[in-house]
């Protein structure tokens, strides 16, 4: 069975939907989740800088992050496993400003998105995970931040019953140390 690539638009402005190429045959599969040729033929500019990879375990939250200076569009597969993806918008001038979106990549379905720069992203992991990140920018350690998870102003509706509860999250000191959205705003007024 081969699956050509798809490119779904959403209602955040330059982030997408991709189903990417895949075959698959009695050995297993073929996936390509990036080309150059194939995305600038959609009418998206993506240049890799770097790639990189994250392994997490059920009930992991990483989120929401950005880069202050130098931002990172990002191109986002789970590889293997689950995660509940979701992308908030940063930019100030953008009609969709401070909404988000979430989206179910399953390393099954080879699905993935494209996170454009100024959007803050973040994922709930709901199985034992491998994700991959093929950013237009590389990490700048000095510029990384973010935005509480839970921010009450963004009201990200995490489905924290999938991993057994609020008391089933795994949370890294530095996502329980983020910014609030005011203190974002007051600091940066969006991007």
């Amino acid at each position: 069975m081969i699956q050509q690539w798809e490119f779904k638009e959403t209602d955040i402005a330059d982030l997408y939907e991709i189903q990417p190429f895949n075959a698959e045959d009695v050995r297993g599969c073929f996936t390509k989740d990036y080309s150059q040729e194939v995305f600038v033929g959609q009418g998206i500019e993506h240049n890799l800088a770097e790639v990189f990879y994250t392994t997490s375990r059920k009930g992991v939250i990483r989120a929401l992050h950005f880069q202050r200076e130098k931002q990172q569009p990002k191109l986002v597969r789970c590889i293997w496993g689950h995660v509940w993806d979701v992308v908030v918008d940063l930019r100030k001038d953008s009609p969709t400003f401070k909404q988000w979106l979430a989206f179910d990549l399953i390393g099954e379905k080879h699905n993935e998105i494209l996170v454009p720069a100024g959007c803050a992203h973040g994922y709930l992991v709901l199985e034992d995970s491998i994700v991959s990140y093929k950013c237009a920018e590389k990490f700048y350690g000095e510029y990384d931040d973010g935005v509480l998870w839970n921010d009450s102003d963004i009201a990200v509706s995490w489905p924290l019953e999938k991993v057994g509860g609020i008391d089933k999250v795994i949370l890294a000191d530095k996502d329980k140390n983020l910014q609030s959205f005011a203190q974002f705003m007051d600091t940066y007024g969006g991007f």
